[in-house]
């Protein structure tokens, strides 16, 4: 069976400390899949190891050039709190993100990412007064490709200072721009998509291991934002990944979705 060629373009700081939470899902779905890693050629990466992001990644014209992509995951990234306009890289994404619309079966966004994604179709992101933090139990909505296996409900871990408005969503469900999926009374419409699955839409944090939750807690406590609630449904002192199922799940459905 030939691998899915997947691209990942991963815009966190510390790109590879954070890596693998990109890579190792991949790892256990049920078709083989070859990971991509691709940079951003208008993004510093000031914090990131220099000499691996030489070697491991490539841009995403090199990657393009090299062959078709069969899917591609953007990950988030903590500029949730700046309009987008004012991401230096900003532009060079939504040219990466239009040409996914066109040619990529299926384009994967976590947090910022999905966000990013859902501000090409005219969906606007909202600040929150108070970071959505830790771990939310989504209630799913309508019967979609993505949550075969999952019945009922999905925990997600999230870890973020920004959204969508429910009744922003509502409103493009209502004109087709999207479905709804998963939805959580406190992280709203967390998990949703395009009518035609090529854009993926994730606002929380699927990926993530447990012992990320306890890095970014002790982390924003060492910070002192006031803005910043411990964690919920979460134990920084007894850490347990209560989302992997979710995770696993997610995955290996959306790489089944790009042969469909």
């Amino acid at each position: 069976m030939k691998p899915l060629r997947v691209g990942i373009v991963n815009i966190m700081p510390r790109l590879e400390a954070y890596e693998p939470l990109l890579v190792m899902p991949f790892a256990r779905v049920s078709r083989p899949v070859e990971t991509v890693l691709i940079r951003l050629a208008t993004h510093g990466y000031q914090s990131s190891d220099h000499a691996h992001l030489d070697r491991a990644y490539r841009s995403f014209d090199q990657v393009i050039a090299e062959g078709p992509l069969d899917g591609l995951v953007i990950s988030g990234a903590p500029v949730e709190e700046m309009p987008y306009a004012d991401v230096h890289y900003w532009p060079e994404l939504v040219k990466i993100m239009a040409y996914a619309r066109e040619h990529i079966p299926s384009t994967l966004g976590l947090c910022w990412g999905g966000m990013a994604l859902a501000a090409t179709l005219k969906i606007p992101k909202l600040l929150y007064t108070k970071k959505l933090f830790g771990v939310y139990t989504h209630r799913i909505l309508v019967e979609s490709p993505l949550l075969e296996g999952q019945t009922g409900s999905f925990k997600c871990a999230h870890s973020r200072h920004a959204g969508i408005a429910d009744w922003e969503l509502q409103a493009a469900e209502a004109d087709g721009r999207v479905r709804l999926l998963g939805h959580d009374i406190d992280a709203g419409y967390t998990l949703f998509e395009t009518p035609d699955h090529k854009f993926v839409m994730h606002l929380g944090h699927p990926e993530y291991i447990a012992d990320r939750l306890v890095f970014e807690a002790r982390r924003d406590q060492e910070l002192g934002r006031a803005d910043v609630p411990a964690p919920r449904d979460f134990d920084p002192d007894h850490p347990e990944t209560s989302w992997l199922s979710h995770r696993e799940q997610l995955f290996d459905r959306w790489t089944q979705l790009l042969v469909r």
